[in-house]
């Protein structure tokens, strides 16, 4: 991907739910306990770039220093509880896993935040970027098509 000269600002105005998740491993010698927390969420992510209908838009991973941060971007909350309580579907038998596996011995800690952001309420800007985030989810426009503010790309 190529760096897109000047400002531009996310084509997306639709609703968007922005999940974050993530896992911590607390102790680094318990590699048993926090390895199969660790390998769980490609296998996850595959499933669901490749279905379509799945209401993942976009993810990007954000290794740290003692485990791995998601930002996915969601169509709906319906569709990612969907997912995410589906039995047949990777999520619910590595969540369920985890608590019979993982969780007891505090080898390794997981964690998400949930943001549902209605229609109209985003507002992005890349200067010199390549596609990224939102951005990278639906495409972008010149700034100007939006509005040169924040406030106007806000609505305000």
């Amino acid at each position: 991907m190529g760096v897109i000269e000047g400002r531009q600002t996310a084509s997306y105005d639709g609703e968007v739910v922005v999940f974050l998740i993530g896992f911590r491993v607390n102790s680094l010698r318990k590699v048993r306990e926090w390895l199969p927390v660790g390998r769980a969420m490609g296998p996850m992510l595959r499933e669901l770039m490749k279905d379509k209908e799945s209401g993942l838009l976009g993810f990007r991973t954000l290794p740290t220093w003692r485990g791995v941060t998601l930002i996915q971007y969601w169509e709906s909350m319906e569709k990612l509880q969907a997912f995410a309580n589906d039995n047949n579907r990777r999520h619910r038998p590595a969540w369920l896993g985890y608590f019979k596996q993982s969780y007891k011995g505090g080898a390794v800690g997981i964690w998400h935040e949930t943001y549902v952001v209605p229609a109209g309420n985003t507002e992005t800007v890349y200067g010199n970027m390549p596609l990224f985030g939102l951005g990278r989810v639906a495409g972008v426009v010149p700034v100007g098509q939006r509005g040169e503010t924040a406030a106007e790309r806000l609505g305000q």
